[in-house]
């Protein structure tokens, strides 16, 4: 017995050490192997877009003309940025608002035999296919807006300086503002969602505090809900926000695919990844090339927007902590 239990603890010691170890790298493998991933897409993309980098140099990015039909084959990324950048815009500034306001709806106000209801529809709408956004747009939502909502307001917006120009005509089935208005669709659930679970992070003690003075519901969420949650609720409207500059099959059905800078919301456009998908089968030479490279701005610019937001929520958590 006394040989036995020295004897049984060392090979214990050993089994747990060993157990330790595998885990330890089966960890850090696992998160190197991110990187690699990481790099093998930039490189791949770099490589596959570096005939259109040389022959068009950063002209590329201040040219509005597609012509890879033309001989030689013109390119600019111009409109396809514009459209990116144009519908997320657009998109956000609709679904936020709204999203913040079910959130506050569902922990604020809501009944409670009412929040098991909407809670599983905002579910819903995160499960739904893209594609099926896609048709729903193309087949509903497009007619509905160019035969009702378009002309009215091309109608009270007509003369209207600088509305006048956004809001101009003639209706469309395929629009930058029809794109956008499925893109909110479908990055409200990941705003409402995360918004739910931080607002319910908030101490009670505070809200109460906060009634307790005499604040309405909307000065504790102004005042007390708002701040406490700031953090997590930006996270939430950079990750819709991430998905709504990188959506694809949904936007290709209902933008148009015209690569071109308009003024109006109301007219035809395309966006980066709506260009790819709609073009890259058929596409050879220095016209895939530069689709790789339209690949490779949409990847910067979401590298860039990503790492903005991640320098607010490092500002933002300095703040609290000071």
């Amino acid at each position: 017995m006394d040989v036995a239990g020295p004897y049984d603890r060392a090979k214990a010691l050993s089994a747990f050490k060993l157990g330790d170890s595998v885990f330890y790298w089966a960890t850090r493998i696992s998160a190197i192997s991110v990187l690699l991933i990481l790099g093998g897409i930039i490189i791949s993309l770099i490589i596959g877009a570096w005939p259109a980098m040389r022959e068009y140099g950063f002209a590329f990015l201040w040219t509005e003309r597609w012509a890879p039909a033309a001989d030689p084959p013109v390119l600019g990324a111009v409109g396809p940025v514009y459209g990116t950048l144009l519908t997320s815009l657009i998109a956000m500034a609709i679904a936020i608002p709204v999203g913040l306001g079910i959130a506050v709806f569902l922990t604020e106000l809501c009944p409670q035999w009412l929040r098991r209801p909407i809670g599983v529809a905002i579910e819903l709408l995160a499960g739904i296919p893209s594609i099926i956004y896609g048709m729903w747009g193309f087949f509903v939502l497009g007619p509905f807006l160019a035969d009702t909502f378009q002309p009215f307001m091309i109608r009270i917006c007509e003369g209207v300086p600088v509305l006048g120009t956004i809001f101009g005509g003639p209706p469309s089935y395929l629009s930058l503002f029809n794109a956008s208005l499925i893109l909110a669709i479908m990055v409200l659930p990941f705003i409402t969602a995360i918004s739910v679970d931080v607002f319910k992070t908030v101490p009670p003690v505070l809200k109460e505090a906060a009634y307790g003075v005499g604040c309405t519901t909307w000065e504790v969420v102004r005042s007390v809900v708002i701040p406490y949650t700031r953090v997590g609720v930006i996270g939430g409207v950079m990750l819709a926000l991430g998905r709504a500059l990188g959506e694809t099959m949904a936007v290709t059905f209902i933008i148009g695919n015209a690569f071109r800078v308009s003024g109006s919301i109301f007219a035809p456009g395309t966006t980066i990844s709506a260009a790819i998908a709609s073009e890259f089968a058929e596409s050879d030479g220095l016209h895939q090339s530069g689709l790789m490279l339209l690949g490779l701005l949409l990847f910067v610019l979401t590298f860039f927007v990503l790492a903005g937001a991640r320098l607010m929520l490092l500002r933002l958590e300095q703040k609290a902590g000071k």
